[in-house]
């Protein structure tokens, strides 16, 4: 690998490099081109492609591209940790607060808060356009709250944001839950990387 590449991305590319495509793909359940050495992943309705042969990650269309360059090494670093650690796992069904987790006092702290009330704030008042936003990066609507959506950021780690609008007592506010097994795909570091994707990608 490059020798200016940072550890942690030498660590997280490993992971990918060191396991069979074909189990990752049915780990992962992502697709893989075995021409090209490449995975072909799904990410807010977006293709990624993760090269593992140039080290590199990319995506054809404007929003993925947006997501890559926009989110930058949040989403880099959790795609490659996404590809090397997911397993083949139903959905609960169940969900959980990101602060619930193992490890998840994180987002409690300083700059690892979620900045969930930037999208209270841009959507509390335009639950049509927090649903357009949504579909637009292939999430789904959902019935909690005043409006809600299912968006993927990785096949596997479904995210629920639920918004509720503001009334005479409440301004609006918006949280965030994952589903239960989200802990078996990802540790809880990688987890906040993938929440703050999934937020910034609304904004």
């Amino acid at each position: 690998m490059p020798g200016n590449v940072l550890s942690g991305d030498q660590m997280a590319w490993a992971l990918v490099a060191d396991n069979e495509p074909g189990t990752i793909c049915q780990q992962a359940d992502v697709q893989y081109d075995f021409v090209a050495n490449k995975f072909i992943l799904q990410s807010f309705g977006q293709k990624i492609v993760i090269d593992v042969s140039n080290f590199t990650i990319s995506s054809p269309t404007a929003l993925g591209d947006q997501l890559l360059h926009r989110q930058g090494y949040f989403f880099d670093l959790a795609c490659l940790w996404y590809l090397g650690k997911a397993k083949n796992k139903p959905l609960s069904g169940r969900l959980a607060s990101p602060a619930s987790l193992s490890g998840g006092e994180i987002f409690q702290k300083g700059t690892h808060v979620l900045p969930l009330d930037q999208i209270a704030s841009r959507y509390g008042n335009d639950l049509d356009g927090f649903y357009k936003k949504g579909l637009e990066l292939g999430g789904k609507q959902l019935e909690h709250g005043d409006a809600s959506l299912l968006l993927y950021p990785f096949p596997r780690v479904p995210v629920t944001l639920i918004l509720w609008g503001p009334d005479e007592d409440f301004p609006a506010r918006a949280d965030m839950f994952f589903d239960m097994t989200c802990e078996q795909h990802l540790p809880t570091d990688v987890i906040w990387s993938t929440a703050m994707t999934s937020v910034l990608i609304m904004l």
